[in-house]
């Protein structure tokens, strides 16, 4: 089965690779796109399974990215999940109403954000809880 790709939308290159390193330990796929006015175009181009986007970018901020990627019919369903830094109370809920599949507080915690993948891909794998105590990244299937 080929690895599940995911475009990761987000400004701070050590958040971005930090998140990079993450998914890579899970067998995810990753794609980049640095601002809001690249995220349409990258997700065109590369047609991810799921998006993780950051709600302050250059260019934008996130809700207008999800907005944006609702408008294009071939982007429109792909689940999106928030990491974001901002003030969670009036966010997470606009996030949600918008659509979104989960919002997560930077720094978003490994466990967390891999069980908030896996539910918005609808994968059923189990995280070994020995892998996620340790602070190593466990492997999806195992």
């Amino acid at each position: 089965m080929q690895p599940r790709k995911i475009l990761i939308v987000e400004d701070d290159p050590d958040v971005r690779e930090g998140l990079h390193v993450r998914l890579k330990a899970n067998d995810y796929d990753t794609v980049f796109a640095i601002d809001a006015i690249s995220v349409v175009n990258v997700a065109l181009v590369h047609l991810p399974d799921l998006i993780i986007l950051d709600l302050g970018l250059p260019g934008g901020d996130g809700f207008v990215v999800i907005e944006s990627l609702k408008r294009v019919p071939a982007l429109a369903r792909i689940p999106i999940i928030v990491v974001s830094a901002r003030d969670v109370r009036g966010n997470q809920e606009r996030a949600l109403k918008a659509g979104v599949k989960a919002f997560l507080q930077k720094p978003a915690d490994n466990t967390e954000l891999l069980s908030a993948i896996r539910q918005a891909l609808g994968q059923t794998a189990q995280v070994d809880e020995a892998n996620a105590d340790s602070g190593e990244f466990p492997l999806l299937g195992q």
